[in-house]
């Protein structure tokens, strides 16, 4: 109850104090690339229920769906877009995901239901167990650490065996012992990430949790990723 209360609130205060930010981004998605300003993505949910996430638009439109899962410098994402995708502006429309009661602030990035059902293991579906968020200690390390380790020839291969199970394992972790005090601490630490790396940081040090997650993965790694 407590952690809806804030989700509702911070959600609100969000999308009322960053009215000027989504009009800036809504303009530079237009004018890089006229289209729709918005990107509907299906996703899964608490318990693997599908909803559909809003983000800002940071690829053209293209008349056939390309990979799920975007490569490092992938040529789909125009100029904008990576600046948007950067500071994590893109993501800033799902704040209208959290009032609606689909998402939380802080909890697992939601993932493509292709992803979920052809690679989620026993132990990874047990992330699904709380409602997806736009931040997670998974999610930041795969925004200081992983997105320059999907390659172009198969982002989907690249992803699913080299970055998910660590991502997986951090977010298990992450809801094993989730609590207001811990969400707060992965604001400000998405917060203080997202203002480094828009000052030009490119190196972070590794997350305090991460010894941890590799062990969760060098023993039981079906259980997290299968296939």
């Amino acid at each position: 109850m407590v952690k809806r209360l804030f989700d509702i609130v911070a959600a609100a205060v969000g999308l009322l104090l960053l009215t000027p930010v989504f009009a800036a981004a809504a303009c530079s998605v237009y004018c890089a690339d006229p289209g729709p300003v918005l990107y509907r993505a299906r996703r899964s949910g608490v318990g693997g229920r599908l909803f559909t996430m809003y983000k800002f638009r940071t690829m053209r439109v293209a008349p056939q769906q390309g990979s799920v899962i975007t490569a490092h410098r992938d040529p789909r994402v125009f100029f904008a877009g990576r600046v948007l995708r950067a500071l994590k502006i893109d993501e800033l429309p799902q704040l209208w995901n959290v009032l609606l009661g689909d998402m939380s602030i802080v909890g697992p990035r939601p993932e493509d239901p292709s992803i979920v059902e052809q690679h989620y293991g026993p132990l990874g579906m047990e992330t699904l167990r709380v409602s997806p968020g736009l931040s997670s200690p998974g999610s930041l390390y795969y925004y200081t650490h992983g997105e320059q380790h999907v390659s172009a020839d198969d982002p989907v291969r690249a992803y699913v065996q080299g970055l998910l199970p660590i991502k997986l394992a951090l977010d298990l972790l992450y809801v094993r012992r989730h609590s207001l005090a811990g969400d707060l601490a992965v604001i400000v630490r998405t917060a203080i990430v997202i203002a480094l790396i828009a000052a030009g940081r490119r190196r972070f040090a590794d997350p305090a949790d991460l010894p941890a997650a590799r062990q969760l993965v060098a023993s039981q790694p079906e259980g997290l990723v299968r296939g």
